[in-house]
């Protein structure tokens, strides 16, 4: 008799945007996407303009370009920051949240620090004050694109965050391993069984790959039903 695969104690909490798919989720989705997208853009068009203007790579003076300055050394910052947020929003999901609030971080750093670095050797970014008022901008941008969906005291009840938060809540109380009781409770059981050997033998389909995902960190009979059902 084919058993069930072995499941890891702990994983990453389950029910979140990469596995729900719900109407916010896909919202949440949707504007992580975009708005990684659309800084990536901003951030390769001032790269590849700094690159044709020809800028000395090094030097702390810079040149103009759309309105700040740059040098080639910023330029290739700009296209590799490009191409970080650019592969987040192909991820999807919790990546391209988690890329944007870092990149976010890391402008608003960015931009204190060469508020203290103007007009000195330090300054290897060449930045003017200019800089340092986009950066802060670009900065606060992504941090509230990033954070999106994730921050708030009343988040919707299909809102994936919030159900990442009832999870973890949930695994922190011993749920008791009752045993299926009503008939319900026991298709329940076998669905669960069949989509599981499905997923040993490589055979599930996607939905049935998903729960199976979804209920990685369940440690209990009781635990496992009730992310089954919450998923349909």
């Amino acid at each position: 008799m084919t058993t069930a695969p072995t499941r890891p104690t702990r994983t990453p909490p389950r029910l979140h945007e990469d596995v729900a798919e719900t109407p916010t989720a896909r919202r949440v989705k949707t504007v992580h996407r975009i708005g990684a997208y659309t800084v990536a853009a901003v951030l390769a068009v001032f790269g590849v303009l700094g690159f044709i203007g020809g800028l000395d790579y090094f030097s702390t003076d810079g040149g103009q370009v759309a309105g700040l300055s740059s040098n080639g050394l910023l330029s290739t910052i700009s296209l590799l920051t490009a191409a970080v947020l650019v592969a987040g929003a192909v991820k999807g999901g919790r990546v391209a949240g988690i890329v944007m609030t870092g990149v976010g971080t890391a402008f608003l750093l960015s931009a204190f620090w060469h508020l203290f670095v103007l007009n000195t050797q330090l300054n290897v970014l060449a930045f003017q004050m200019s800089n340092v008022i986009f950066s802060i901008v670009v900065g606060l941008l992504l941090l509230t694109l990033g954070l999106y969906g994730r921050v708030s005291g009343n988040l919707p009840d299909d809102n994936p965050y919030r159900a990442n938060l009832v999870t973890r809540a949930q695994d922190d109380e011993e749920e008791p391993d009752l045993p299926a009781r009503t008939p319900e409770e026991r298709r329940v059981e076998v669905a669960i069984r069949e989509a599981e050997i499905a997923v040993a033998e490589h055979r599930a389909t996607p939905e049935q790959a998903a729960r199976v995902e979804a209920m990685r960190s369940e440690r209990t009979k009781a635990g496992r039903r009730r992310v089954w059902v919450q998923y349909s």
